[in-house]
């Protein structure tokens, strides 16, 4: 980009930003004259290599102004080193945590947790080291604001999470748990109204990577391919109590997805329908409108989640912000956007994190477009499949195999910015695209660079955004790299 296309591409830039909005239905605000700047950032980084220092680097490489602090995951996506078998990065330990376990890297205070059997949960790997207590005071100092990180990634040998645990189709135990569960409910309300009330927090994010059974039946996300459509949930008892009171069958529903596990399996092992996939998927979905329902019926669930964790926050700190971490998935796959209605969101949302990962982005997009042609598409050659999402999801990019390599363009950025901005008319919630750094691919896929994350920073900010989230881990992201999202700052002025 020529010096005279920068110039312009900042002016266009700062126009789009007087012209979004400002404020939160929260108190929740970036530091004042600035744009929210935050980055995610767990436990294990604090603890190699020392809260100052840390802090130091987040604020002289890409002027930081809010921390997104991971505080509760079983998953090494948000919390832990690095993956193991991928480079280390150049901070931290030159170590992989081969022994990582994760749970609640804050303290718990058991008066919050009396409606769930879920009690035991405290992270071992750092011995009694509470991050938000190490954290928020050195942050404070800085004029730095910290929002508690915290996802829906559990393992299976916590105490009494079998308790919690969705079912699948054929009555099995799955290792996510169910929205509809008291007990499960309970726990996110408590662990919400622990950290509203225990700690001097500016906000919470949740996140929530799932979806209902019909897409994932489908297989319709990134890695959708590697997924048993047996498996799909949920199934529960508490669900069917809850279906038959909205006045949905459930054995229509049962046998609906019985047919659907059927046409999946077929076509992953190339045994083209008669009528071809298509018609023969909408067939049973004609057949069944019970699919749907049940697919609209898991997310209304995840939907009332939102709105009980962000009233127990409010009602805990009403000046605390409360926003959701949106999936990548949202990128890709047409049913899942659908569901994402950021209108209705937007009730229970003083933020929202807009998964918008461009340099993985590729990769991910590839993954689904291959699981997602032996299903619904499995008639439609991949090239084309992917140009015919291009045009449904309104953005375009490399053909299908040049994406693992390239990944998506700063423009994919200011396009899904743009769209979420359109989508959130009216409302008060603010934007925040997840901007990725050094998040791992294979060895031959797109890597990141400091030009590239400069490029994705600005264009998301182009696009109208009130702030950007630098994903998914400090503690996997080179140093270059979180330069290249600063030297965007600086360019805009918000340093």
């Amino acid at each position: 980009m020529s010096e005279t296309s920068r110039r312009d591409f900042t002016r266009a830039s700062l126009g789009a930003l007087a012209a979004s909005p400002l404020a939160a239905q929260s108190g929740f605000a970036p530091p004042a004259g600035k744009k929210m700047a935050g980055i995610q950032v767990g436990a294990v980084s604090f603890v190699d290599e020392g809260v100052e220092p840390v802090l130091d680097n987040l604020q002289k490489l890409a002027h930081v102004n809010t921390l997104f602090v991971a505080t509760f995951t079983y998953g090494r996506g948000i919390a832990g080193r690095q993956v193991p078998g991928q480079p280390l990065p150049d901070h931290g330990k030159q170590e992989y945590d081969l022994n990582f376990h994760g749970g609640n890297f804050a303290t718990i205070h058991p008066q919050y947790y009396k409606d769930t059997v879920m009690k035991d949960f405290r992270a071992p790997d750092h011995g009694d080291f509470d991050v938000l207590a190490a954290v928020i005071p050195a942050a404070k100092k800085r004029g730095m604001k910290v929002i508690a990180w915290y996802e829906d990634v559990f393992r299976n040998d916590v105490r009494n999470v079998e308790k919690l645990q969705e079912k699948d189709l054929h009555g099995r135990s799955a290792g996510t748990l169910c929205f509809n569960n008291p007990n499960y409910r309970g726990f996110l309300v408590g662990l919400t109204e622990d950290y509203a009330r225990s700690y001097d927090l500016d906000g919470l994010m949740w996140g929530s990577e799932r979806q209902g059974a019909f897409a994932n039946a489908l297989g319709a996300s990134h890695g959708g391919g590697r997924r048993d459509p047996g498996r799909v949930t949920c199934f529960c008892e508490f669900c069917q109590r809850k279906a038959k009171e909205r006045g949905i069958n459930f054995e229509r529903v049962k046998q609906g997805y019985l047919a659907l596990e059927q046409f999946v399996r077929g076509g992953r092992a190339g045994e083209r329908p008669v009528d071809g996939y298509f018609v023969s998927l909408w067939r049973l979905m004609l057949r069944y409108p019970e699919l749907l329902a049940w697919e609209m019926f898991w997310t209304d669930s995840l939907r009332e989640t939102y709105q009980a964790m962000y009233n127990k926050a409010r009602s805990a700190k009403p000046a605390i912000g409360v926003g959701w971490h949106i999936w990548h998935n949202n990128s890709f796959n047409p049913i899942y956007r659908a569901e994402q209605d950021l209108g209705e969101i937007s009730k229970y949302s003083d933020f929202l994190k807009m998964v918008m990962y461009h340099n993985c982005g590729g990769e991910r997009l590839a993954s689904y477009v291959d699981s997602v042609s032996q299903t619904i598409y499995g008639d439609v050659p991949k090239q084309d499949l992917l140009q015919f999402h291009y045009r449904v999801m309104n953005y375009a990019e490399k053909p299908y195999d040049q994406i693992p390599k390239t990944g998506l363009s700063a423009d994919y950025v200011l396009r899904e910015t743009k769209r979420a901005r359109a989508g959130l008319t009216g409302a008060k919630t603010l934007l925040w695209p997840g901007i990725d750094i050094d998040i791992p691919t294979a060895k031959t896929s797109s890597k990141s660079t400091p030009q590239g994350t400069k490029d994705a920073v600005l264009a998301a900010f182009r696009g109208g955004a009130d702030g950007v989230l630098l994903s998914r881990k400090y503690s996997e992201m080179r140093l270059a790299n979180l330069g290249g999202a600063g030297a965007a700052i600086r360019e805009l002025g918000f340093a």
